[in-house]
């Protein structure tokens, strides 16, 4: 849309950044789904956005590593400039109500210090592996914590990429056996299935080494076969915390 050349820009005067998850059958949605509705609702909510200047203005709105399509997430993070002082919890509130149910408001904090995206050093991830033998996964996952590198490929713009998913993955576990098992549904059959349930973190990179990619590297040292798609969900991303292989929440600087 064209600028209206009797437009005030108007800078912004706060910042706000705001966790939200994917949940549900919103997994499957892409990225830019995602804008398309996060901008429907910052409208319907009336949030006093910033605009940036030039002949078509967009909303000031900043997104931070998002998931992949078909993965579900509870760490998600957008930041957005406001041109009037906002109460963040209220602004939580009433984002929950106008966007679609999956799209979930989890935190909404004033920006109080800079740099946020070189904050998200690493991710948690769990992948849950549908009807997946037990054994056959842990020992997938030593043969593969034994490696010192282990080169996967992946599709990218510029074309095939070899690289190393090993050295990004700072943990890898299966949940205790012990532990109980949750139970995975099948959105379209509403079919329960035992799963193992893989625990990872991974360091942020170039390129980003995604769930997928370690999949593929357990294939390839280890054979690991999957007979059912596993389910993906990012659990947090964050600053490494002191111990090296844990994630921290990346907005306690601006609570």
């Amino acid at each position: 849309m064209a600028r209206d050349p009797g437009r005030e820009i108007v800078p912004a005067v706060q910042k706000l950044r705001i966790q939200h998850a994917k949940r549900g059958r919103l997994r499957f949605t892409s990225h830019r789904d995602f804008q398309r509705a996060f901008e429907r609702a910052l409208r319907r909510a009336n949030i006093p956005m910033a605009y940036s200047a030039g002949f078509s203005p967009h909303p000031k709105i900043s997104y931070a590593n998002a998931a992949a399509t078909g993965v579900a997430s509870e760490a998600e993070y957008v930041e957005i400039g406001v041109v009037k002082q906002v109460d963040p919890e209220a602004v939580a509130r009433v984002l929950n109500e106008v966007l679609p149910a999956g799209f979930d408001v989890l935190a909404v904090v004033e920006a109080k210090t800079s740099d946020f995206v070189a904050r998200l050093e690493a991710s948690h991830w769990q992948i849950e592996l549908p009807e997946a033998d037990r054994d056959q996964v842990f020992s997938a996952i030593a043969d593969f914590l034994a490696q010192d590198e282990v080169l996967v490929e992946r599709i990218m713009k510029t074309g095939l990429r070899t690289f190393d998913a090993r050295a990004a993955v700072l943990r890898m576990e299966i949940l205790d056996e012990q532990a109980p098992q949750p139970l995975i549904t099948n959105d379209e059959q509403g079919i329960a299935q035992n799963c193992a349930i893989l625990q990872l973190v991974v360091r942020h990179g170039t390129p980003a080494v995604r769930p997928d990619d370690v999949l593929a590297a357990l294939t390839k040292v280890a054979g690991l076969a999957l007979e059912f798609p596993p389910r993906i969900t990012r659990l947090a991303q964050g600053p490494l915390s002191a111990d090296g292989w844990s994630v921290t929440d990346p907005l306690d600087l601006d609570r």
